[in-house]
């Protein structure tokens, strides 16, 4: 697996004329080298790599690492480093500042006197920003799960029932179809509580008549999945149909206009435009969308201020929402994969508005 997405790196090594990268965030090394523990790190030279670990996780890395020699070493790697740094003559070594601490750049740097040690910003995440095969064959598989857990889960959401019984129900679903957790704490807003876009399920009860968001995503294989549907506990005023009609439009022009080399600001405002022109564009205050893949977000991000074009490989959401204060809100969310010619969407929960 290293040997495959190790060309990811080799603009780091000719732009910052670099000997090695250090990586310490887990789930780069997840990336590079297959290993899902939680502790360890990976230096990456131009021709070999050397993955680093304690004796508690040497049996793991054994099953997991791929195209990396495992040492075996002290909880603080630090003199494993600094051997490794002597023995192959490693004057320049790239670091993910975004995930170093001070403390452990200045053990670092007062261990290796003659090396000098290079930040590299948050670009370096962008080595996962387009995904391969394999990758997209675990987002669809976690994507699908997570979908048909909600369809099974649909009759549970009834007046009386509170927003935590629906989260809880949802988890267990994806537990029993596989899932090792959930991607991340669940939204359940209901009624008023739809204003708020990141409204986690609380112990409101649900209403008649009232709108429910559900954002939910599993976690499998270390993938991530993201959807979001918002559905009427039964039949909702007018003003609710509205609403969840033109979301559902935005969203629907938003995932027509994906192609490679749109750029994400673009595709945002394909969707705020709709909204906007309907008289609601006050009440859409976040991004249209995020990547997801081994993060549930990560590079690129689709807002205003985005200046990344799409690729082909790339996986993102597409998530437009009204939110208005004192009544509630809706939200609409697919994840896609950019495809040669457009998209194709892993999520499958139906996103007409259900009345339930």
């Amino acid at each position: 697996m290293l040997k495959n997405r190790r060309c990811s790196l080799n603009s780091f090594f000719e732009e910052y004329t670099l000997d090695a990268v250090l990586f310490t965030d887990l789930r780069n090394i997840r990336y590079l080298c297959g290993f899902s523990g939680s502790e360890g790190a990976l230096l990456v030279s131009r021709d070999s790599a050397w993955f680093l670990c304690d004796s508690r996780y040497t049996a793991q890395a054994a099953e997991e690492v791929t195209g990396a020699e495992i040492l075996e070493c002290a909880p603080i790697r630090i003199d494993t480093i600094v051997a490794l740094a002597h023995e192959h003559q490693l004057e320049r070594i790239g670091f993910e500042a975004a995930h170093t601490t001070v403390s452990a750049f200045r053990k670092l740097s007062e261990k290796l006197p003659g090396v000098e040690l290079v930040e590299l910003g948050a670009n370096l995440d962008e080595i996962r920003i387009c995904k391969d095969s394999v990758e997209i064959d675990r987002l669809a598989d976690v994507a699908t799960l997570s979908s048909l857990a909600l369809a099974s889960i649909l009759s549970e959401i009834k007046p009386g029932v509170r927003e935590i019984d629906i989260a809880l129900a949802l988890e267990l679903e994806m537990r029993r179809r596989g899932a090792d957790g959930k991607a991340f704490d669940f939204i359940v807003a209901s009624g008023v509580r739809g204003a708020m876009p990141h409204g986690r399920a609380s112990d409101k009860i649900i209403q008649s008549g009232e709108l429910v968001t559900i954002d939910f995503g599993a976690l499998k294989d270390g993938y991530h999945s993201d959807e979001t549907v918002t559905v009427a506990c039964g039949e909702p005023e007018s003003r609710a149909r509205e609403i969840h009609s033109i979301v559902r439009t935005a969203h629907d022009l938003a995932i027509c206009a994906v192609r490679p080399g749109i750029g994400c600001k673009e595709l945002d405002e394909v969707a705020r435009s709709y909204i906007r022109e309907k008289g609601y564009g006050d009440y859409f205050g976040h991004g249209l969308g995020h990547g997801i893949g081994l993060e549930v977000h990560e590079m690129p991000t689709l807002s205003p201020r985005s200046v990344t074009e799409l690729e082909e490989g790339m996986v993102v959401t597409i998530e437009p929402g009204i939110y208005l204060p004192g009544f509630g809100g809706v939200r609409i969310e697919d994840t896609v994969v950019v495809t040669g010619d457009g998209c194709r969407v892993l999520t499958s929960a139906d996103k007409q508005l259900l009345v339930l």
